[in-house]
């Protein structure tokens, strides 16, 4: 808990150089950031195919996607997490970091938040379905780290995400 809270504060001291406007309910229309080069993951230039499919996975859970504003779980995520939390069911011995993403659009600070929110919705269907919440941690990167690069419908859904780590 404490790390994530120092996490977020860092993310949050670094987004106040940002030349964005106030919070707003939105994911506003700045374009995207790219990684920085302190980043271990590569920036990556392809496109995901298919539910759940992530160039940076590591292992075998698959990211959920989420609507524009919004950290609630659509029956693809649902489904998404069902197969999740089968395989953290059956490999009791793994933990798992949840990272809630968002698009550019919104203040980063706004962003952080609902990033937060998302991994958090995603932590919650799993600690119904039986994984237990100890097994769990979540983070919110909220815009700092996109999938895809562009400002389009296409490249910001597939940064609106939660990134599943297997510990």
């Amino acid at each position: 808990m404490k790390k994530n809270i120092i996490i977020v504060l860092a993310l949050m001291v670094t987004a106040g150089c940002s030349s964005k406007s106030a919070v707003t309910p939105d994911e506003g229309t700045s374009s995207q950031p790219s990684l920085s080069s302190s980043s271990s993951r590569p920036e990556l230039p392809a496109s995901p195919s298919g539910y759940g499919f992530d160039q940076w996975q590591t292992g075998p859970l698959g990211d959920v996607f989420y609507d524009y504003d919004s950290a609630t779980l659509s029956t693809e995520a649902q489904e998404q997490l069902t197969q999740n939390g089968g395989w953290l069911s059956s490999h009791a011995a793994k933990a798992a970091l949840i990272e809630g993403h968002c698009d550019a659009r919104g203040t980063s600070e706004y962003n952080l938040a609902l990033g937060d929110r998302r991994a958090a919705s995603a932590k919650e269907y799993l600690v119904r379905f039986g994984v237990s919440p100890s097994r769990i941690e979540t983070v919110s990167f909220g815009e700092e780290r996109p999938f895809a690069q562009g400002q389009s419908e296409e490249a910001w859904a597939k940064n609106r995400r939660a990134h599943f780590v297997v510990k």
